[in-house]
């Protein structure tokens, strides 16, 4: 069992979303930086899709009632198991009465903690993942707090302590993602739509895990934003009327009546997760066959945050 001491801005219990759900009104929802997430799984030996803890601008603090391995990754945190500092992307073990304290971030936005076997919570509609809107997943809906309590099993026998995955911290100011025109891009005229895949854009503090706000240029459609509502996916960029850019990120609503102006690709969502108020955005126009191939390609330089290297 891990019992929360204190719950840190945002601490969510995530997976990797549910899935089918969209067409009854329910959001995929899920680890919003699904390469850190999919990391911490992968160097515990966990299934794919293990639930883990998803932090966000200050994590949690929290006692082991017993032994079990764990790791954290992401975002760079000030991290301590007692009062040893802890490394992202390293296995570390817990044994009974340890604490761990993870404080605020220091670069990027978000991290995860995972442990051997992931923690073990009730899925609904298929998932573990919380969806704060609707009340489902994780503890009871909502964020972690106080004396919450979430048991994990023992130690998985593939689990091993020390393993760990050489990382290259990659947390620009000024952060690139490729974006795919449309699909109402024939909403923007042809200057407008140069401005957007060549001007720069920065966060505003308006971001959390349901979309990211822009400032900066004004994106304004020919004859206004306003659209029959249709379908929403993570990574959608709305333009809302006010001309102001908003990535839409994992908690995003289903349906959206604003003109969609492009699509970032899913291989560069990654580094949308760890992106900070003020940090700058450009958007670099692709092909849906260029959007296809990084996809296929998974997560390497410059797609990606991480170099990964077992070592």
């Amino acid at each position: 069992m891990l019992e929360i001491i204190t719950g840190g801005a945002l601490s969510l219990i995530q997976d990797c979303g549910r899935c089918g759900v969209m067409k009854n009104g329910f959001t995929q929802s899920g680890a919003i930086d699904r390469q850190a997430y999919e990391l911490a799984n992968s160097l515990l030996g966990n299934e794919p899709g293990a639930p883990a803890i998803e932090m966000t601008a200050k994590g949690i603090t929290a006692w082991f009632d017993k032994e079990t391995l764990f790791c954290i990754t992401g975002g760079i945190f000030d991290a301590k198991l007692n009062d040893r500092p802890l490394e992202n992307n390293r296995v570390y073990r817990a044994v009974k009465d340890d604490i761990i304290s993870i404080g605020n971030a220091k670069k990027g936005l978000r991290c995860y903690l995972a442990v051997s076997g992931g923690f073990l919570v009730r899925k609904t509609l298929g998932s573990a993942s919380t969806d704060m809107k609707s009340g489902i997943g994780g503890i009871e809906g909502r964020k972690l707090r106080s004396y919450d309590k979430i048991d994990y099993g023992a130690p998985l026998p593939v689990s091993e302590e020390g393993k760990s995955a050489k990382r290259v911290a990659l947390f620009p100011d000024t952060i690139e993602v490729r974006a795919v025109p449309g699909p109402q891009d024939d909403m923007f005229s042809d200057e407008t739509l140069s401005v957007f895949f060549s001007d720069e854009f920065t966060v505003s503090p308006a971001l959390d895990r349901m979309g990211i706000r822009l400032d900066g240029p004004e994106i304004k459609g020919k004859d206004g934003c306003d659209i029959i509502s249709d379908g929403i996916v993570f990574g959608s960029v709305q333009i809302p009327n006010s001309g102001s850019p908003i990535i839409l990120m994992a908690d995003h609503q289903t349906t959206g009546g604003y003109a969609k102006i492009a699509t970032v690709i899913s291989a560069d969502l990654p580094k949308l997760a760890q992106a900070r108020p003020g940090n700058k955005i450009r958007f670099i126009k692709v092909t849906v066959e260029e959007a296809e191939e990084a996809a296929i390609a998974g997560p390497q330089e410059p797609v990606c945050n991480y170099r990964i290297t077992e070592v």
